[in-house]
């Protein structure tokens, strides 16, 4: 742990900004692999025949089975585990969340995704950089927005029943919002946190890969729910 006592101001500058650095480099490689998987995957047209009435969609649901059970181990087992091995874990998570995330082609026009990226990426990169920058204790914020976003889970799984639109556009600008929060919410926690722990060390290493984790799932999630609003279908 890092003695913050003995730590200059812009000692306190460097230490964070290195670690939000390398944070922001573990979910820029993660990203990458989701949309390079998710492209070929959609290109390929093997795994697109589940969703056009030609074959079973068990597999999808498999995979989605196994991507929250990642999330799950690696969230609860992460003290137990290498640096190495946690990484390894975050970029298989990436590959499998681009094979589900390939239905996207599917269902969206190509430039429609990609316009729809650059507003999720502009937005996302404000959002955190508030996040950063405030003075403004955001602790508060997590209790909430953890409750708001498991109402907006139980709504959406509601509306697969009820299949109203009405609450279709409200879910997908709510769940805008969680995200935009969660963001800023996350990227202070790990700015505090980044004086907790040296980054070479084993703890940092996998905090790090937890924190890129955090903010990878807050990006891929604020654009589903922007690509629900900006998005043309095919």
């Amino acid at each position: 742990m890092i003695n913050q006592a003995q730590l200059t101001a812009e000692e306190v500058k460097s230490i964070q900004a290195s670690f939000l650095n390398k944070v922001y480099l573990w979910m820029g490689l993660a990203l990458t692999v989701t949309g390079i998987v998710a492209m070929r995957v959609a290109d390929s047209g093997a795994f697109m025949s589940m969703f056009n009435g030609t074959g079973s969609k068990a597999p999808f649901f498999i995979l989605i089975a196994i991507e929250l059970g990642l999330v799950v181990w690696l969230s609860a087992r992460i003290d137990k585990m290498s640096s190495g091995f946690a990484t390894a874990l975050f970029i298989l998570y990436s590959a499998l969340n681009g094979v589900t995330l390939s239905v996207l082609f599917y269902v969206y026009t190509s430039a429609s995704i990609a316009s729809t990226f650059f507003i999720t990426a502009g937005t996302f990169a404000a959002t955190s950089a508030y996040g950063y920058l405030t003075k403004k204790d955001l602790s508060s914020m997590g209790g909430f927005l953890m409750m708001a976003l498991i109402g907006l889970i139980i709504a959406s799984l509601v509306n697969i029943f009820l299949a109203s639109s009405a609450l279709y556009w409200l879910i997908s600008y709510v769940g805008v919002g969680i995200f935009i929060g969660l963001t800023a919410y996350d990227t202070q926690k790990i700015k505090k946190m980044s004086l907790e722990l040296t980054l070479d060390s084993e703890a940092g290493k996998k905090g790090a890969v937890m924190g890129a984790l955090a903010l990878y799932l807050d990006f891929i999630n604020m654009f589903i729910f922007l690509l629900r609003i900006f998005g043309d279908r095919r």
